[in-house]
């Protein structure tokens, strides 16, 4: 088998990649019938000739490769017909800007095995960027928090050397004794945990949270059963809330008023209903004045998230009179970050621990004959869409 690390086309470029310089040489020595090679690429986090130097041969021409994988969307107009691919391709949604993608996948008879398909048996997913996504939206949570009220001045990771250097400015600055909400228990969530941790911010219990005041900065975090509840009064059901969200309503507004700093790691269904509503943003008891909405669906779980952001200007003003954008730190305003690549700000560590992950649990299967794995997430293959992505048919017409 041939794999190709393919350069990324989509604008604004991303660097990441699937593997480092030493994981390739990692499964060539692992795996003596597979090869890898690089197109080069003038903006990857790991240049050309770290590659070279560990003797991966760089190759622009990679239509021979068996196996193409890449991290987001490729251009239709890149796509070699008859080959399998890897990458995210964020049409599982049907989202609108990747309708066309998917039609020329089909139409060029291509296999697309979509990252974030990839699940065991009980649809929980393998791998993702979710962790790095985590850590590097906290910090730009704080970045936002600081400008704000103009107590300390973070650098943005993405301007740090590595993500040491990001933690070091920890050490030079004071977090004032707010209170900080996060949504979610999963591997974004953890990545936020992670920073709060380096912080030294103390979790709470829910009925402390809103309760009591505190001489420190603390965090609760909330999971769904916190976050919603059942409209007839019944008692909440996780896996009832995840068949029917429509039946119940959110539960977050007191938290609303005693919140300063709002951490959203959490994933969001489009049939559930929002954390709170823009009218909700105009009353006097809703405090929250930063959000750092790392899931970042547009107009979905936080209705101030009405466009994304880009990782050099990550933070947009949003005034709840008006329900419009404006320039950020305003007194009347409400602060949001939403990038929606934030992993891209540490791109070395976040492709090496992406790397790691497909190393353990991916390889292997994609190298076998057949695999339930990677059947799971494949999206199209011979011109077809898989069963089990059939209900996409009407968004390829």
């Amino acid at each position: 088998m041939k794999i190709a690390l393919i350069r990324e086309g989509k604008i604004p470029v991303d660097t990441r990649v699937a593997f480092s310089p030493e994981q390739c040489v990692w499964l060539m020595n692992k795996y003596p019938e597979l090869q890898i090679v690089v197109q080069p690429s003038s903006f990857r986090c790991f240049k050309d000739e770290e590659y070279s130097n560990e003797g991966i041969v760089l190759q622009e021409d990679i239509s021979d490769a068996d196996v193409l994988m890449g991290i987001k969307e490729v251009p239709k107009e890149h796509l070699i017909p008859g080959k399998k691919y890897l990458f995210f391709s964020h049409t599982i949604k049907k989202q609108p800007h990747n309708q066309e993608l998917l039609k020329n996948i089909l139409k060029k008879k291509i296999q697309l095995i979509d990252y974030e398909c990839l699940v065991w048996e009980n649809g929980e997913r393998i791998l993702g960027f979710g962790f790095f996504a985590g850590i590097v939206g906290t910090h730009n949570g704080f970045l936002t928090y600081g400008n704000r009220y103009k107590l300390f001045d973070l650098k943005p990771a993405y301007q740090c050397a590595d993500y040491d250097e990001m933690l070091e400015q920890y050490k030079h600055i004071k977090i004032p004794p707010i209170k900080i909400a996060v949504t979610g228990t999963g591997r974004v969530a953890r990545g936020v945990f992670e920073i709060l941790e380096k912080l030294n911010i103390r979790i709470v219990s829910v009925q402390n949270y809103l309760t009591k005041t505190f001489d420190e900065p603390v965090f609760v975090v909330l999971n769904t059963s916190q976050l919603y509840e059942r409209k007839d009064g019944k008692t909440f059901n996780r896996e009832d809330f995840h068949l029917h969200p429509d039946q119940y309503e959110s539960a977050f507004l007191p938290f609303a008023k005693v919140t300063n700093l709002f951490i959203n790691a959490i994933y969001w269904s489009p049939k559930a209903p929002q954390f709170f509503t823009k009218a909700d943003m105009r009353s006097p008891d809703f405090k929250i004045k930063v959000i750092a909405d790392i899931t970042c669906d547009v107009n979905g779980s936080v209705p101030s998230t009405i466009r994304d952001t880009s990782i050099p200007n990550p933070v947009f003003g949003y005034n709840p009179n008006t329900e419009t954008e404006e320039t950020p730190y305003q007194p009347q305003g409400v602060d949001v970050m939403a990038v929606s690549n934030l992993p891209n700000e540490l791109p070395r560590e976040s492709s090496s621990e992406f790397g790691d992950k497909l190393i353990e649990y991916v390889m292997e299967e994609l190298i076998e004959q057949e695999s339930n794995i990677i059947e799971r997430a494949t999206i199209a293959k011979n011109g077809q869409l898989t069963s089990k992505f059939e209900y996409l048919s009407d968004y390829v017409l």
